[in-house]
C-alpha cells in the first residue's frame, strides 16, 4: 500500500472515532428521550423524522456535504435509533 493511501485512511480513522464519540452523545439523549414516551407505539414520530430530514438536506446543501449520501446515512441512523428504543424502551422506563 502507498504510503498517501496510509495516511489518508490515518485521519479518516480518527475522523470515525469523532464520529462514535458524536454517536455515543447521541445515544445519551435517545435515552432521555425513551424516559419521555409513555408507550412503545411513541417511538415512531414520522412527522419528526420528516423535520429531521428536510433539515439535514437544507444544512447538508449549506456546507456543501453530497444531499444523497446524507440523507441516505441519516434515514439509516434513524431507524438504527428507532430499533435501539424499541430494544431498550423497557429499561430506560425504569
Amino acid at each position: 500500500m502507498n504510503k498517501q493511501l496510509t495516511q489518508i485512511r490515518i485521519k479518516l480513522d480518527k475522523i470515525d472515532l469523532k464520529i462514535l464519540k458524536l454517536i455515543k452523545s447521541r445515544q445519551l439523549l435517545v435515552n432521555q428521550v425513551i424516559k419521555t414516551k409513555k408507550s412503545k407505539n411513541k417511538i415512531i414520530d414520522k412527522k419528526r423524522i420528516r423535520q429531521i430530514l428536510i433539515k439535514i438536506k437544507k444544512n447538508s446543501k449549506r456546507i456543501g456535504v453530497n444531499t444523497l449520501v446524507a440523507e441516505k446515512i441519516w434515514k439509516q441512523m434513524i431507524n438504527a435509533f428507532i430499533a435501539y428504543e424499541y430494544k431498550y424502551f423497557k429499561k430506560y422506563r425504569k
